[in-house]
């Protein structure tokens, strides 16, 4: 490994240490979604697979 990767590897450790209790204390501290919301986010969520999907099926060579 050269000395990139080393000091690499030590900030991403640093970082994490630094942010890991922020992050605990924003989830702790959020405001919970409702049923509804989340209902809403699956359903982008599974919209953009779709969309993927359709798009790498579009650019697959033997397509029908």
């Amino acid at each position: 490994m050269d000395w990139v990767k080393i000091m690499s590897a030590i900030f991403i450790g640093v970082m994490l240490v630094f942010l890991w209790p922020r992050a605990g204390q924003m989830l702790r501290e959020s405001r919970k979604g409702t049923r509804d919301e989340w209902l809403i986010v699956v359903l982008l969520l599974l919209a953009v697979a779709a969309f993927v999907a359709f798009l790498m099926h579009g650019m697959h060579p033997n397509t029908v």
